[in-house]
């Protein structure tokens, strides 16, 4: 298959040998030049000119060419025999004369900061003249081979740039790192100029540079990573037997490139690393790497440079590709979504339609106009079954690409033949399309959408045609026994999902189309062998037609409960014949058995007997997997109701009749299943939340690992719904005791990682929204937050990681809470590093404070409509002056703990820190000010401070509340001499400060109803547990 190829061009550096000059003027002396700097001397006319042009080149870049053909005559002139009209050679100075003085400026450019401008001009221009001047001699020399890797022809330019490196090379070491770093950079600019330079300077400039990789200047390592990518690619066989030996220096090249390319902290150095190593087998999965890379513009850089220059996308493997899709457009920064999108949309695109190419005149040719050939094929490349699901990528890169080509979007058509054949590639194309215009923020995409979309009718009589050829398909698979399923019906299972998908988006204003699509999906939901996935959709877009309302909802239920019973008693009726006739046999068996002598009889009795128990059980699966496909419809309508489960009959006669015998099941699919079922129900009725929260809780204690997680869960939600279960003044002690311990116990390290993470999102969620609130559990997630153990759970760590700083500034009260337990938190990670060992990678007690301070400012404080009430938008200086007494009351806290008897030296200094980090304001209650100034003129007078930086902080506290205190006494002794009370200024910042949304409660009657009399399921299960256990003792 003919792919674009790659147009990053990066040749590599040969290393050639020396051959003996042709033609050339002999020169003054074969000796080494001297690296050491030349005096200065007698000035010249030599001299003169070629520090002019360096003067001019500096300048501006501008002129470069032409300064470049300028120096290059003056070279000429002293390399070349130069004859006059009258035929008498002219010899005014030589060409080491030249090479000194050009020598000389190149000096003079060490010295020169990496910020000024003019020597980035100067190296430039140097690369330019060099390149140039190989070049010309080239030309002068036809009869010499300059492409032969075996031969190097000396010649004026090469002898030149080898007088260059030899002095640049030394400085390569040099004490000051403004001359290391003009030196790599003018040495890694000469070799991505040149194509080869002799054999002795590239070893010595590979050895140099690969020093200066470990420098520890990122820029300096910049440019060295930008001399040995180009030195890279010319890795042979001589570099790989050096990589064997013990010398470090001569190890594989390639290989130290690429172990910086992973480890470098400095993100320009992995950058410059990404754009220059060469694109080979061996180093492609480390530069696709960098799509994790932390740098945004590293992993812009890989999107919008690398992967457009790599060719044919093709190449790439599939998983490769969906990785780079999926991380790309999910990535935080924008401007890395908008480079993925821009190559999906734009570069990929034209690896499978075609791109625009260049004729063999040198004329641009056309653009490949859009093809739904090459649209499909696109997909397929990205494997859009498994990646158009509900966590896939097909689905954000189809949006994407709608959105960036309005071509495809006025070309393609969506007729009759197109639906007729359909596709998973095509049927998705017409998906994602018929979103991407429902989904417009104006009419113009509801327009196409209307005009290119069939009508609800015809979309229904497709959607008729697939359905029968799953289920088809489904039938015949489970004729042929169990195994995976075929890949026909795979396809098809998706391709009748993305029709649903379609339905589940059109306009049922026509009253025909709503009709038939309203008789075929309920035709499909009784259907028994339908994937569990369709059975949802199915529900999902029935809940659309029936409308809204109660009413709408009624008739919702109604529907699916009888497509529930529908399914029930069609597969149980299926057995009624086989059973007859499995009846019939045995009489007729037993009727001709009389004749048979007794042996024989007994003989067939033991068969009779073991058929019959695998007859037994068959039935007993085949009604498992019935009860499970009906609370699996039940499931998917309870998510999609709202009204009140007593309003409902249709609800409660579900609830009594099919929820309530799956969960006093023995079965534990049909169990679980149940269970799930029934805390959707109790989401749509308190009483019954009320009666059975106990039995969740006892889920939690007693079931495994998923059925803690479903336990978890559904006391989120419950908690979530009916607050008032945990947050009544007359709530019963003993469980709201009991929902704190379950979350506590699922919070610890002993539990697996998807309890520990279900039980963390499910408190953080109900402590954000202030159901519950509790400092021990507080406590106990600050601690799992810094606990190195917990770092292996990522999905703790980025829960918690959002979680603590929101929960503190957005509610005072939660501010407080945290201030309160932050010197028990000091006191548990102390002990906590002082246990662990150094590689645990512990986080700095230092560092837990800062954030527990920064946690409980209360200028960061966030009021509901006013942003921070402390800080400008600026985000700099005091906008008004705020309540201190949460930082106070942190401060009091801390200085206890400091002074009470058992705080170690550590934890002291610590909580000292803490202490002088606080903000302390006028504004602030006059007896915290006090008792907080009582306290440090304690632990100032009774030396509790050993060392320097503690001893600052606790004068610098004094100082601070000294002060403060001052303005407090000033500020009221104004308002006595004015007349007015004290308290009033206080109360009115107080309430500015900590002006909140007044939190109003619903109270709603209870309603004490007892659909169908039922009794406590916790107690049953619990009978059943003690039964079962009496039975195993007997």
């Amino acid at each position: 298959m003919p792919g674009r190829v790659s147009t990053r061009n990066v040749e590599p550096l040969s290393a050639a040998r020396k051959a003996p000059s042709q033609s050339l003027r002999s020169r003054r002396t074969t000796a080494s030049p001297n690296v050491a700097i030349p005096a200065e001397g007698p000035a010249s006319p030599l001299r003169t000119r070629i520090c002019l042009i360096f003067g001019d080149a500096q300048k501006s870049t501008a002129a470069h060419r032409k300064l470049a053909v300028n120096l290059r005559k003056i070279q000429e002139e002293c390399c070349y025999e130069q004859t006059s009209r009258q035929g008498q050679v002219r010899n005014d100075s030589e060409e080491d004369d030249f090479n000194v003085e050009l020598a000389r400026c190149v000096i003079r450019l060490m010295g020169m900061k990496k910020s000024e401008g003019a020597g980035d001009r100067i190296v430039r221009f140097l690369g330019m003249f060099l390149r140039r001047a190989t070049d010309k001699d080239a030309a002068l020399m036809p009869e010499v081979d300059f492409e032969d890797p075996q031969t190097f022809p000396e010649t004026p330019s090469t002898r030149l740039t080898s007088h260059v490196l030899s002095i640049l090379i030394p400085l390569l070491a040099s004490k000051e790192k403004v001359v290391r770093y003009r030196a790599t950079q003018l040495i890694a600019h000469i070799i991505n100029s040149l194509d080869s330079v002799d054999d002795d300077s590239y070893h010595l400039v590979r050895v140099g540079l690969l020093k200066r990789v470990r420098d520890k200047e990122s820029m300096i390592r910049v440019q060295a990573v930008l001399g040995l990518g180009r030195l890279a690619g010319n890795e042979g066989e001589e570099d790989q037997d050096d990589a064997d030996s013990d010398n470090d220096d001569a190890s594989g090249l390639l290989d130290k490139l690429l172990e910086v390319l992973q480890n470098d902290p400095s993100a320009e150095v992995r950058r410059a690393l990404l754009l220059n190593l060469p694109l080979a087998p061996k180093t492609l999965p480390f530069l696709l790497e960098r799509a994790r890379d932390v740098d945004s513009a590293t992993r812009r850089a890989l999107y919008s440079r690398l992967l457009p220059a790599l060719g044919d996308f093709r190449h790439l493997s599939l998983s490769m590709r969906e990785k780079l899709l999926r991380w790309g457009l999910r990535d935080r920064d924008e401007n890395v979504r908008k480079a993925t999108g821009k190559l999906f949309r734009e570069r990929w695109i034209e690896d499978c339609v075609g791109s625009t190419g260049v004729a063999e005149d040198g004329t641009t040719q056309q653009a490949v106009p859009p093809s739904l050939d090459g649209l499909l094929e696109l997909l397929e490349r990205i494997d859009v079954v498994n990646s158009a699901g509900s966590n896939g990528i097909a689905t954000e890169a189809m949006r994407d690409f709608w959105l960036g080509r309005p071509d495809y979007r006025d070309a393609l058509g969506f007729n009759d033949p197109f639906w007729d054949h359909l596709t998973p590639e095509s049927v998705f194309v017409a998906r994602s399309f018929n979103d991407f215009c429902k989904g417009g923020e104006h009419g113009k995409s509801e327009a196409l959408a209307e005009e290119k979309m069939p009508e609800v009718t015809k979309l229904a009589f497709f959607l008729q045609r697939y359905v029968n050829d799953l289920v088809s398909c489904i039938r015949h698979n489970n004729a042929l026994g169990e195994g995976e399923p075929e890949e026909d019906t795979v396809e098809n299972e998706f391709i009748v999902e993305q029709l649903l998908h379609i339905t589940e988006a059109l306009d049922y204003s026509d009253e025909i189309g709503r009709r038939k699509m309203f008789a075929l999906l309920r035709e499909t939901l009784t259907i028994a062998e339908l994937p569990e996935e369709i059975t949802k959709l199915v529900v999902n877009v029935l809940r659309g037609i029936c409308g809204s309302g109660a009413a709408g909802e009624r008739e919702f239920c109604s529907v699916v409960l009888e497509a529930v019973a529908e399914v029930h008693d069609h597969v149980m009726t299926d057995d009624l014949p086989a059973e007859n006739e499995d009846q019939s046999f045995h009489s007729a068996r037993s009727e001709l058995s009389d004749s048979t002598p007794t042996k024989a009889r007994s003989e067939t009795g033991a068969g009779r007997d073991g058929d019959e128990s695998e007859l037994d059980e068959e039935k007993a699966i085949k009604e498992i997997m019935i009860n499970m496909k009906c609370l699996h419809i039940a499931q998917c309508m309870l998510e999609n109701v709202e009204g009140d489960l007593q309003q409902n009959i249709h609800l409660v006669t579900m609830l009594n009749n099919l929820v309530v015998p799956a969960v006093r099941s023995h079965e534990a699919p049909l169990r679980e299943r149940g269970l799930l079922c029934l805390g959707l129900c109790c989401l749509l009725d308190k009483a019954l939340a009320e009666e059975n929260l106990s039995l969740f809780l006892h889920c939690f204690s007693k079931g495994h690992d998923a059925l803690q997680v479903s336990a978890l869960y559904i006391l989120s939600d419950i908690l979530t719904v009916h607050s008032h279960l945990v947050t009544a003044d007359n709530v019963d002690p003993g469980l709201q005791k009991s929902v704190y311990k379950i979350f506590g116990k699922g919070l610890k390290a002993s539990t697996t990682a998807e309890v520990q993470s279900a039980a963390t999102i499910a408190l953080c969620k109900l402590m954000l929204t202030s159901v519950i609130r509790d400092e021990d559990l507080l406590k106990q997630l600050v601690t799992l937050f810094f606990d190195p153990a917990a770092k292996e759970n990522a999905a703790v760590t980025q829960a918690l990681s959002y979680f603590l700083p929101v929960f503190c500034h957005s509610r005072r009260e939660n501010m407080e809470m945290m201030a309160a337990i932050a010197a028990n938190v000091v006191h548990h990670q102390v002990n906590l590093v002082d246990e662990m060992d150094e590689e645990d990678g512990a986080v700095g007690v230092n560092v837990i404070g800062n954030m527990l301070v920064d946690w409980t400012d209360a200028r960061k404080l966030v009021v509901p409509g006013g942003g921070l009430i402390g800080w400008d938008e600026a985000g700099g200086k005091d906008a008004k002056a705020v309540n201190g007494d949460i930082h106070l009351t942190l401060a009091e806290s801390l200085l206890e703990r400091a002074l009470a008897y058992g705080c170690s030296k550590e934890e002291r200094k610590v909580l000292v820190s803490m202490v002088g980090k606080v903000h302390m304001t006028s504004n602030s209650s006059g007896e915290k000010l006090q008792a907080v100034s009582e306290l440090v003129a304690e632990a100032i007078d009774g030396e509790l401070a050993t060392d320097t930086a503690t001893k600052n902080a606790l004068i610098k506290c004094q100082s601070a509340l000294g002060k403060v205190l001052g303005e407090a006494r000033t500020t009221q002794s104004k308002m006595e001499d004015q007349g007015a009370d004290p308290t009033m200024g206080e109360n009115e910042t107080r309430l500015e400060a900590e002006s909140e949304v007044e939190e109003k409660e619903v109270q709603v009657e209870d309603k004490a109803v007892d659909p169908g009399g039922r009794d406590s399921l916790l107690e049953e299960l619990l009978d059943d547990e003690d039964e079962e256990e009496e039975e195993e003792d007997v």
